[in-house]
């Protein structure tokens, strides 16, 4: 998954509508990726040797005043720039301005009915806030905000209470992925209900992928990965939002993907020097499939685990084909040459990036993604990264010569 390099001047409201964008979709890929927080900081600790110890920014205190004066200093928190610093002092701001908005709303809250208008400005308010201290770790936030919510999905304001809906399954969802994934199939109900009732609301559709994606990185997790992706996509086929049906189109080769273990993998494509690849070349072969990029980090540091095992294991059989994702040949070329990387690269210079075919075909959304194919021909695992790889292979030649 490709994360940015650098980051200036970001404002408050900014990262909030990056949070809400994927519905604190963020929970699926703690274990597996950086949180929206720490990449939104990567570059504060970068720049931190070379930046001046300023301390944290000073946040206002909440004042006193009606209803629409107290909402409109919390939106004016939101809208403030979050002042460069180190990451300490980054998280210091954004979790004051947080805990400070929130304290602001709940002052214009005991004033306000919820039938009132205000409240639902309000109420969205505190639950930015309150889902932003929760990514940030902060325990009783994730408490308020669970507790909230549960008022919020009555209120009369439908499209918040579809959020506080949102918020309550993330919540479940994170239950579940921490620990008590025998309370799966309920979840994966819970979200085929909640997508039922509204197949075109498109942030309901991005949260159903997110689930369905999280059950590829647990562990065992393949199984219930497949059932919520089948469960979920005929309900973003039949959407008539365009968005969503995008979606929906992108689970087939998902599903096609899961299916894999077991059966033939098709591998076409053109190789780096513009020839077609001739996939009869890897025929009595065991076969590494790996999806990756240039700009990947974590693809970047698989590296050397790879090239051990085909050092290793080359002679007798193994071999690699690497499917990149690059969208520029010559940075391409210039990593491979500089690397010594001596196994075939498929790469695509029309339809590069995530729309290789390969990569659709497949339902390729994050990187590095394995695939390792044996001898006959069949998938054995799409788990064959870092010490799997070499236990993997142990096995399979520990009777080669």
């Amino acid at each position: 998954m490709r994360f940015p390099m650098r980051v200036n001047r970001l404002s408050f409201l900014s990262a909030l509508r990056v949070f809400a964008c994927i519905v604190c979709g963020v929970f699926v890929i703690e274990s597996a990726s950086l949180s929206l927080f720490e990449r939104m900081t990567v570059a504060a600790e970068v720049e931190e040797a070379e930046a001046p110890k300023t301390g944290a920014a000073e946040v206002p205190e909440v004042p006193d005043g009606t209803p629409e004066e107290l909402l409109a200093f919390a939106r004016s928190l939101r809208e403030d720039e979050v002042p460069s610093g180190s990451r300490q002092e980054m998280t210091a701001y954004m979790k004051k301005v947080s805990a400070t908005s929130v304290i602001a709303v709940d002052k214009a809250l005991e004033n306000l009915k919820p039938t009132d208008p205000l409240w639902e400005d309000a109420a969205e308010i505190k639950m930015d806030g309150l889902m932003m201290l929760s990514q940030m770790g902060d325990p009783k936030a994730a408490e308020t905000l669970n507790a909230f919510a549960k008022i919020v999905t009555k209120s009369p304001f439908k499209k918040l209470a579809k959020q506080a809906d949102r918020v309550l399954l993330i919540s479940e969802a994170r239950n579940v992925l921490q620990g008590n994934i025998e309370k799966a199939p309920a979840l994966i109900a819970s979200m085929t209900k909640m997508l039922a009732a509204d197949p075109d609301d498109i942030q309901t559709a991005q949260l159903a992928m997110q689930l369905a994606g999280a059950f590829e990185h647990v562990k065992g997790g393949e199984t219930l990965s497949k059932k919520a992706y089948a469960s979920f996509g005929p309900l973003l086929a039949k959407s008539s939002n365009e968005q969503v049906q995008e979606l929906s189109k992108s689970f087939e080769g998902i599903l096609r993907r899961l299916d894999l273990p077991g059966n033939v993998m098709k591998v076409t494509g053109m190789l780096l020097d513009g020839t077609p690849f001739d996939q009869k070349t890897l025929k009595g072969k065991v076969v590494l499939v790996d999806f990756w990029a240039t700009w990947c980090g974590p693809c970047i540091a698989e590296i050397p685990n790879v090239l051990e095992q085909y050092e290793k294991y080359h002679d007798k059989g193994f071999e690699v084909i690497g499917i990149s994702l690059d969208e520029d040949r010559d940075a391409l070329e210039k990593f491979i040459a500089e690397k010594k990387i001596p196994w075939p690269i498929l790469f695509e210079e029309s339809a590069g990036g995530w729309q290789h075919p390969m990569a659709t075909y497949y339902g390729i959304s994050g990187i590095p993604t394995v695939v390792l194919i044996g001898r006959d021909g069949k998938v054995i695992t799409l788990d064959a990264r870092g010490e799997n790889l070499g236990e993997q292979l142990d096995v399979i030649f520990k009777d080669a010569g």
